[in-house]
């Protein structure tokens, strides 16, 4: 089935940890956390103290998306808020093979992102040590934004070269998505559905996210 991840980008940030236990009571797979520094991207959200505070509200997956640069800095402290899988962007300032020994050196998940003008074959030589590529259908940055579908051929490179090279590896995909789009995606390969506003915006997401599970493959 594919998982879907709810962006608390999205949420009330007034009433973060609520909106955390209603993403798990909906039966959402994981929680994304998008973490921005005003460099790497030009906002800033929230860093290890924040997601260390909600942790103790829920045990659902934390996928923690670094949009910063130098990820290998902060590997620690995101481990010690709690996170289950750092996913960091290939086009980041740093070592990225660094970032990834580091995270898969505390005993989490590791991913690698791509930006909607980066190449396919920019991230493929870091996904052998990695769990998840992410690939992002908009610029990284805001939430809200609308999906560009010239990045869902990226989504079915990687996942032939996964199968090529029979490596198990998580496909996600991260904005824009809604029921149409997400469909595509997961036609495309895609195994994780990141998603925001098309989510927090209904007073209960529990039939979107269960509709959104049905989607799968039909290459």
């Amino acid at each position: 089935m594919t998982k879907v991840s709810p962006s608390m980008l999205s949420a009330d940030f007034s009433r973060l940890g609520e909106e955390l236990v209603r993403v798990e009571a909906a039966g959402a797979d994981w929680a994304h956390l998008d973490v921005m520094d005003g460099m790497f991207v030009p906002n800033i959200t929230f860093g290890p103290p924040i997601i260390k505070s909600i942790r103790r509200l829920s045990r659902i997956f934390f996928d923690a998306h670094l949009m910063i640069e130098d990820p290998a800095r902060y590997v620690n402290a995101f481990a010690d808020a709690g996170c289950d899988m750092i996913t960091v962007h290939c086009e980041a300032d740093g070592d990225i093979y660094e970032a990834i020994d580091r995270i898969k050196g505390r005993g989490l998940k590791a991913g690698v992102s791509l930006n909607p003008e980066t190449p396919a074959s920019k991230i493929i030589p870091y996904l052998d040590g990695a769990d998840l590529a992410l690939v992002m259908t908009v610029h990284p940055g805001f939430g809200g934004q609308s999906f560009i579908g010239e990045c869902v051929p990226k989504i079915s490179e990687i996942r032939e070269w996964a199968d090529r090279k029979g490596k198990k590896l998580e496909i996600s995909v991260d904005g824009g998505i809604n029921a149409d789009t997400g469909k595509v995606c997961a036609d495309a390969g895609a195994t994780v559905l990141v998603a925001g506003s098309s989510l927090f915006r209904l007073n209960d997401m529990s039939p979107e996210i269960a509709k959104w599970k049905l989607y799968g493959p039909t290459l």
